[in-house]
């Protein structure tokens, strides 16, 4: 159980890490962090170690920590209180990244679509030598991606707003979670499937 995930933000409430319980437990009682408890909806409350001790006195649950002392909850997030940084990193090659990249705008149209109505197209096919990389994959509305087809833009009557790059930011933290994701988690993280690597 002490080694359960728990999900780590920075000061600013951005999630940057996961822990385990164990070490989730240690920067509470080192003041280093606060233990943040989802309130149902989208409303957060923070606990210092004596405080989270007295919730879970008040407000047990099925899966407690057993001390000599006293039952304790098991944090599934804490907020650290001195760190505001982001972890640096290369841009990874995601959905997510791309279309935050292309703005949610069909390349060819022109237009801003929900995600749901995009689709990812390799400018230059893959069966003729095109690859999945930053520099072949734009964000493409599905009535567009559908007259493309098979083809190079120029084949189909159609050209690209503009030339893909790979970006020098990174909008998204990558975080990589061993097994089970816990649902209070979902405010903080974008779902997994958007910051799956891409590739061949």
């Amino acid at each position: 159980m002490l080694d359960r995930q728990v999900l780590v933000l920075n000061r600013l409430w951005q999630a940057i890490n996961v822990c385990t319980v164990r070490r989730a437990f240690t920067l509470v009682c080192q003041g280093h962090a606060q233990i943040v408890f989802a309130d149902g909806g989208n409303n957060f409350r923070t606990h210092d170690f004596e405080s989270w001790r007295d919730f879970s006195h008040r407000e047990p649950e099925e899966e407690m920590v057993h001390t000599i002392a006293f039952k304790i909850r098991i944090p599934r997030i804490i907020v650290l209180m001195f760190f505001d940084r982001l972890p640096k990193k290369e841009v990874k090659f995601t959905r997510a990244n791309i279309f935050e990249r292309d703005k949610n705008t069909c390349q060819y149209c022109g237009k801003v679509f929900d995600k749901r109505d995009l689709n990812l197209d390799h400018v230059l096919p893959r069966d003729k030598g095109g690859q999945t990389t930053w520099e072949n994959i734009v964000c493409s509305c599905i009535p567009c991606n559908t007259k493309k087809g098979n083809r190079l833009p120029l084949q189909a009557g159609m050209r690209l707003i503009k030339k893909p790059v790979r970006p020098k930011w990174r909008p998204f933290v990558s975080i990589t979670f061993d097994g089970h994701r816990h649902e209070s988690w979902r405010h903080f993280v974008d779902l997994a499937y958007w910051n799956v690597e891409l590739g061949d």
